[in-house]
């Protein structure tokens, strides 16, 4: 019986495993006019009315980039062995071209500094969504130049920090930044283009393999050079052909299109053959797929949810439950002829269905199309209606109990022969949830926004024990 199935089954991990969490540079650091910092594509759409819920925007969030030590201290006390942020583009590279600005490495030096100094591995993300806006003005990623100036802030990066960080990933999730920022619209820069949609996957590509090389020129070879994926676990709602073939479209759409250049040097033919309404892929030039295809030295992989599709009924009308913000405008280009169905059981505060299975498939499934690589959970984690309670403690046990269902799934994926050397929990703490804005908390640690004073929660002290000994603790023993 696996683990995740026998709550009497001890869930223990490899002795090196790394523990840790994650967050991203606009939804914690704030400060966004300081220190020669230039807006972003989400500081433009967070102050665009209608676009976050209650007009939300990252202007301070959660104050991290003045209280970076208290939250490095925290991690501490919580035993974490590793932690994962982002890097402010428009923070070291005002517009994204140009010389760097000193201050704002000296912050993300000092972050480093301070993390080493408390035995805490620093992971850095290059690209966390948010692109500097005169590049955007500029064309944004549809734009095959918003690559080359990836690579050129990759090496700025890479120069100032790469002696002492040896995790790297150039991308997060790129699908979010092609196909919601681009198709429907509901993430930073809004735009509703299916066609630019495409060509803003294929350029995050692009972007990735010249800014994994730009890196490999400046660091040490230890260094390790990655992707965030958010690969989608695509369940077809029966086996007849149709539903068969509309799980497949969306397989290509979610994983094909990133995981196809970047693992196999091609995209899939089917894509090609899926998307021919809206483009010849003419902007994919000859050496693109040999510069994207970098070698990796891991993948990452973010999973929240599976997706449930079916070739659509023309009759049957109302809205997308792809679980993707709601929008009039599709993210799955050339696609509306699948329908995406709610998984059944039970739901975060997102409505995203908590189903562990589906990252155990997603880790075998990697496993197995990339033998030998290995792999790290860069994300996982739920959003619940926490609430500070009158002795200020925040109890959340349905967190505990999403923690514990999803790490034995990384357990079970390990036993089955799965090389998966860390997991870092969404989110470290409470933050601006893109257009959700501050509704949704995703947070092991409690923030009040008022005060921005910060609480664990059970689901963090039941973290940190499992960090400490390396094995799942009991739901209950919070």
């Amino acid at each position: 019986m696996p683990d995740s199935e026998n709550p009497a089954t001890a869930v223990t991990f490899p002795p090196a495993f790394l523990w840790g969490a994650a967050t991203s540079a606009y939804q914690i650091e704030g400060a966004v006019r300081e220190d020669g910092r230039t807006p972003s594509i989400w500081d433009t759409f967070s102050h665009t009315p209608g676009k976050t819920a209650g007009g939300d925007h990252g202007d301070i969030a959660v104050d991290h980039y003045h209280r970076y030590r208290e939250d490095v201290a925290l991690m501490a006390e919580l035993g974490l062995g590793a932690y994962r942020f982002s890097v402010s583009w428009s923070r070291v590279q005002p517009t994204g071209r140009g010389p760097a600005v000193q201050k704002g490495l000296d912050f993300y030096r000092r972050l480093v500094d301070e993390l080493l100094s408390k035995g805490i591995q620093p992971a850095v993300t290059l690209y966390h969504w948010d692109l500097p806006q005169e590049l955007e003005d500029a064309g944004g990623w549809p734009e095959r130049d918003t690559a080359y100036r990836f690579a050129e802030y990759a090496q700025i990066v890479g120069e100032a920090l790469g002696d002492r960080v040896e995790q790297w990933m150039t991308l997060n999730e790129p699908w979010c930044s092609a196909f919601l920022g681009y198709a429907s619209g509901v993430h930073a820069p809004g735009r509703t283009d299916p066609a630019a949609s495409l060509r803003a996957a294929h350029h995050l590509n692009l972007a990735h393999g010249l800014g994994a090389s730009a890196l490999r020129s400046v660091m040490p070879a230890r260094n390790s050079v990655a992707i965030s994926l958010n690969s989608t676990v695509a369940r077809p709602l029966s086996q007849s052909p149709a539903d068969l073939a509309a799980a497949r479209k969306i397989d290509d759409l979610a994983n094909g299109v990133f995981h196809g250049p970047v693992l196999h040097g091609a995209y899939p033919e089917s894509l090609y053959v899926a998307t021919a309404e809206l483009t010849d892929w003419d902007y994919v030039l000859d050496g693109d797929l040999t510069l994207i295809n970098q070698p990796l030295d891991a993948l990452g992989l973010n999973y929240y949810t599976p997706a449930l599709v079916s070739a659509a009924d023309p009759a049957a009308k109302g809205p997308r439950a792809d679980g993707h913000g709601s929008s009039d405008h599709s993210p799955w280009p050339a696609a509306e002829d699948v329908a995406f169905h709610q998984t059944p059981g039970d739901r975060t505060e997102m409505g995203w269905t908590i189903d562990p299975t589906g990252l155990h498939e997603l880790i075998m499934r990697y496993t197995r199309e990339a033998p030998g690589l290995p792999l790290y959970i860069t994300e996982n984690g739920a959003a619940y209606d926490d609430k500070i309670d009158s002795d200020g403690r925040v109890h959340d046990p349905e967190r505990v109990a999403y923690l514990h269902g999803h790490l034995s799934a990384v357990r079970r994926a390990i036993t089955d022969g799965a090389d998966v050397r860390g997991y870092f929990l969404w989110s470290l703490m409470d933050n601006f949830e893109w257009s959700y804005g501050y509704g949704k908390r995703f947070g092991a640690v409690y923030v009040d926004y008022a005060t921005l004073e910060r609480t664990p929660k059970s689901s963090a002290h039941w973290y940190a024990k499992a960090a400490r000994t390396g094995t799942l603790p009991e739901v209950e023993a919070v």
